[in-house]
């Protein structure tokens, strides 16, 4: 028996049942904590050969039947209960000036800070969101700093006692980054309020967090209790404020690559106050929030859910021609319905330069800010998809073809008529036989229990190509690199953060990919990467890439990798973030720099032209290679 998240765990090992024994009974007896336990599982577990009999099987909580009993109904917390700005925060402003722009920066930090350190806050003792529409008015009507520390230390105050807590030691090792709380002491606070603060910092936090918890075995946050205030489409000024904290402060306290966003993040907070006040419509708060997801620089975070707002707003409807940049242009690489793509006149090699009378170049530059990612080449990948992208029936372009400037009006389609993400989707085998001699492994469509069979093909190759130029629809890492490595070897280690001590992050011990084969593969192992290969795949290239043969072959990867958490803003805004680091074991970064090739090589216009995958020629040229 095992209670989640780490709160219990029984396996009898110190029991020493074993051999052949007439029926008997055995018990597990764990204690239980009502407040912290998620989940718990109970089994049986044959270790070795043989067979098990089980019979007479009974769960009890507290010396009842678990089948007699009803769930507790969830005991409401004081913020459950507080309803006071369902309908609206109450909340006016209107061109803030300088100094009421640095008092709202100064609450923003603060209102995050004891959202994630006050002990009260994390007991459900206040609706944390609400209690930001009772404080706001009167920090705009603060007239200095010291009338601002004053409201600030009452605030603060009001929120009740709470015991002092043990200094947690983290060897320095250990430690990828440390909170940002730096600025409590640089922000000319009167000593008061920085005495105060320094008094929260070092307080004894409870184990369970009403707002934030970390997701078992993982460590990813798992954020909680973050009303999506679904119904207020176009948010008022007070909830609009608190999409902007409630985002910055996630950033600042569970981002695990906080360190790699290369601006004060301090600074983008004030950037954004009047930007999230003025917004002026729906249309106008919805693409301030996807600026501000833009500065994160994670290929993960976005606005997901297919935001309608959005869609509206970037077009609803699409040209046939799929566009990839190809040597840094707009290249016509395939169609999304090839019956469609004839009736455009386009060809394969085309290269797009105007677009409804703007030049491309144009286009990319406007599009960047609203374009969330970790690198340019990923940011290019996925504005190609929006370039012929409008709400009209036709859109107009020109384009290069053998050096030639011609134009056409293309028709546009709904996502209802074409399949816009074809290029990133794989539907055709997964293995193949290139010739007697070289392997072919598309990691986007193999499935694990695959693996056994197509196997007794490759053993013998000389040489294996694993394309990962997709995203994988199982997860065969950890049984195809028992097949290709001879020993269990290191591939990555990770950094969660922390609930005691948000804004820390830790790394976890070394993971291995692999194990003891005498018989593992002796030929040589190429792997094809580009831009599409994003999260799981680049974890997958980490881990088949130790083999002592490997080579990885393309240009670099999305750079976004580790597990998602997932939050809600307001207005129904739904996005997430990388939620864990991913590291090489040595402690090399992964995001943003994605997974570096050992030799670079791109498609060119030429090789499209020609119907060429260069990528593939280049690997089975290496494995020819003596």
């Amino acid at each position: 028996m095992r209670i989640d998240p780490s709160i219990a765990f029984d396996n009898m090992y110190k029991k020493g049942i074993k051999g052949t024994t007439d029926w008997t009974k055995y018990e597990i007896t764990l204690k239980m904590s009502p407040e912290e336990t998620q989940k718990i599982v109970v089994g049986g577990l044959l270790v070795g050969k043989g067979k098990m009999w089980l019979d007479n099987f009974t769960v009890t909580i507290d010396g009842k039947d678990i089948k007699g009993l009803k769930p507790l109904e969830k005991e409401l917390l004081p913020a459950d209960k507080d309803k006071d700005f369902d309908n609206g925060s109450e909340i006016t402003i209107f061109s803030p000036n300088k100094n009421q722009i640095e008092s709202l920066k100064t609450l923003g930090l603060i209102w995050g800070f004891l959202k994630y350190y006050h002990p009260n806050i994390a007991k459900g003792q206040y609706n944390w969101d609400y209690e930001l529409f009772r404080i706001l008015p009167q920090v705009l009507d603060s007239e200095d700093k010291k009338i601002l520390d004053s409201i600030l230390i009452s605030w603060i105050e009001s929120l009740g006692q709470f015991t002092r807590g043990k200094e947690i030691v983290v060897k320095a090792s250990k430690i990828k980054i440390e909170p940002d709380l730096y600025w409590i002491q640089n922000s000319n606070f009167s000593d008061e309020l920085i005495s105060l603060l320094m008094q929260i910092k070092n307080a004894k936090r409870p184990k369970v967090h009403y707002y934030i918890g970390l997701h078992f075995g993982i460590g990813n946050p798992k954020f909680k209790n973050e009303n999506a205030y679904s119904s207020m489409k176009y948010p008022d000024v007070g909830f609009r404020l608190l999409s902007l904290y409630r985002y910055w402060n996630i950033i600042q306290y569970y981002f695990p690559y906080k360190n790699l966003i290369e601006e004060d993040w301090k600074n983008v907070l004030e950037e954004f106050i009047p930007k999230f006040i003025d917004a002026k419509d729906e249309t106008e708060y919805t693409l301030v929030v996807l600026e501000l997801i833009g500065r994160v620089h994670d290929t993960h975070a976005n606005v997901w859910g297919g935001n309608q707002v959005l869609n509206k707003h970037f077009g609803l409807r699409y040209a046939a021609a799929e566009i990839t940049f190809i040597e840094g242009m707009p290249v016509v690489t395939g169609f999304y319905d090839e019956n469609l793509g004839k009736e455009t006149g386009l060809e394969i090699g085309d290269i797009i330069s105007v677009i409804n009378k703007q030049p491309v170049e144009e286009m990319i530059s406007n599009k960047l800010k609203y374009t969330p990612a970790s690198n340019y080449p990923t940011k290019l990948r996925d504005i190609s998809t929006n370039l012929l992208r409008t709400n009209d029936s036709i859109i107009n372009i020109e384009f290069i073809r053998d050096g030639i400037i011609e134009s056409k009006t293309l028709k546009t389609f709904s996502s209802e008529e074409i399949n816009v993400y074809a290029k990133f989707q794989f539907s055709d085998t997964c293995f193949k036989l290139i010739n007697k001699d070289i392997a072919y492994i598309n990691n986007g469509s193999l499935k694990r229990e695959y693996l056994p069979t197509i196997w007794k093909e490759i053993q013998n190759t000389k040489g294996l190509i694993i394309d990962i130029r997709n995203y994988p629809s199982d997860f065969p890492l950890y049984e195809l690199s028992c097949y290709l490595m001879p020993n269990k070897t290191p591939f990555v280690k990770f950094t969660k953060g922390s609930i005691a001590t948000p804004g820390l992050f830790t790394f976890t011990k070394v993971i291995y990919s692999g194990k003891k084969n005498k018989d593992y593969y002796q030929g040589k192992v190429i792997i094809l990467i580009n831009e599409i290969t994003q999260s799981s795949a680049e974890f997958h290239t980490m881990a088949y890439r130790v083999n002592l043969n490997s080579i990885v072959l393309g240009s670099t990867t999305a750079g976004a990798d580790g597990n998602v958490s997932r939050f809600d803003l307001p207005g129904g805004i739904i996005t997430m973030i990388s939620g864990i680091g991913v590291y090489y074991p040595d402690g090399r970064e992964t995001q943003r720099i994605g997974i570096v090739p050992d030799i670079e090589i791109k498609p060119t216009i030429q090789g499209i032209k020609e119907g060429r995958d260069e990528l593939l020629e280049k690997a089975i040229n290496l494995i020819n290679e003596k």
